[in-house]
């Protein structure tokens, strides 16, 4: 009798460390599938953000390179100019000459500022290099003249002169290309300096700006 009663209770203990096995394994599977589930969302959380950081940045990128490509506002564009060196004086079609034949030497246009006028042959030149030229008329605010020389001095390849005949108070010539403002406050002027300081319109990109005529 005692014999039966105690494999009863063996059998018991038995069932019950069984059942107490089952519970644990449950538990760890349980824990498992938590944890891939956890990991997999992290993942895919990773995968999602790092392609909506790659599509932002693209899109960014796309918005910068259409912003730079697109003309600046109000800029003349000029197309079919001659590129021959001459001594002689050249009738400009535009006023300042944005481009065509010119000198065979060019204007020192190293952030050089010039307060009388200046050959615009030489000029013409210049922008062959890829510089900036600025030009300013008796209309011109003397605090404009100033700001602008200073903006000039620290930028290079660029020149500035007066100019008298010209329909605005301040104009900005590259090869090509110009632009007329009426004081120097406007923002296209950095817009158009970004734009065509050695921009994609030089027909000689990196030729020299110094060595030339100085005045």
């Amino acid at each position: 009798m005692g014999s039966s009663r105690a494999k009863v209770q063996r059998a018991a203990r038995r069932e019950k460390i069984e059942e107490m096995r089952r519970v644990q394994a449950a538990r760890e599977r349980r824990n498992k599938i938590i944890a891939w589930s956890a990991s997999l969302v992290i993942v895919s959380g990773a995968v999602v953000g790092s392609w909506y950081l790659m599509d932002r940045t693209a899109a960014e990128s796309d918005a910068k390179k259409a912003e730079a490509a697109a003309p600046v506002e109000g800029e003349k564009s000029f197309d079919d100019l001659g590129r021959n060196h001459v001594t002689t004086p050249v009738d400009y079609k535009m006023s300042p000459a944005a481009g065509g034949d010119h000198n065979p030497t060019w204007m020192n246009c190293n952030g050089d500022v010039y307060d009388q006028k200046i050959d615009e042959t030489n000029a013409v030149h210049s922008l062959e290099h890829g510089a900036v030229w600025i030009t300013y008329s008796d209309k011109a605010a003397d605090k404009d003249v100033s700001a602008l020389k200073s903006k000039v001095q620290k930028t290079p390849y660029t020149l500035m002169s007066p100019y008298a005949d010209q329909s605005s108070p301040i104009t900005l010539s590259a090869w090509g290309k110009q632009l007329n403002v009426n004081s120097a406050s406007d923002g296209r002027i950095e817009k158009f300096l970004g734009k065509y300081v050695q921009g994609e319109q030089t027909p000689e990109p990196g030729a020299v700006c110094t060595g030339g005529v100085s005045a």
